[in-house]
């Protein structure tokens, strides 16, 4: 039983670096905050559909990425609870390669766009901003997440 538990512990903590990490790099591109958004990071948001560590992983991982790299309070609190959101939408809705995506592009599709605009003041219009999370979302959870499913399932990772 202990060893079990150090396992998912050791999941989580791993997925938390790993998003912490991808999403400093997209971070530095430019890519990770904004109206605009690729995160890199969030096709990890496919992981809670094998593996229950992920979902507190990610929220970890969200957290802790937004913390370093300058968000504003609202944005670290939100961002996180969207990125929780997803992860738990996929945990127990996303046993579907095609439907593991869709809580988290949802969630963040639903709350960025609300913490861009009252967090940091940005006047474009909400569905606008809602449209440009998206999109990155789809990108980041959909496509490149779709890809990491695909590789997870054909090497069983986490079986």
């Amino acid at each position: 039983m202990m060893r079990k538990k150090t396992k998912l512990l050791t999941q989580g903590a791993l997925i938390a670096a790993l998003y912490v990490v991808l999403t400093y790099i997209t971070n530095l591109a430019g890519m990770a905050s904004g109206a605009v958004q690729v995160r890199i990071s969030e096709a990890l948001c496919i992981l809670p559909a094998f593996t229950a560590s992920a979902v507190p992983g990610l929220f970890v991982g969200c957290l802790a990425a937004n913390l370093l790299t300058g968000a504003a309070l609202w944005d670290v609190v939100f961002g996180s609870v969207a990125t929780l959101l997803g992860a738990l939408g996929t945990r127990y809705f996303g046993r579907n390669k095609f439907l593991a995506p869709i809580f988290p592009i949802v969630s963040n599709t639903v709350i960025i766009p609300l913490v861009l605009k009252l967090a940091y003041g940005l006047s474009q219009g909400y569905i606008f901003l809602a449209l440009s999370i998206f999109i990155g979302e789809v990108i980041s959870c959909g496509v490149l997440g779709a890809i990491l499913y695909g590789a997870i399932e054909k090497t069983k990772l986490f079986k």
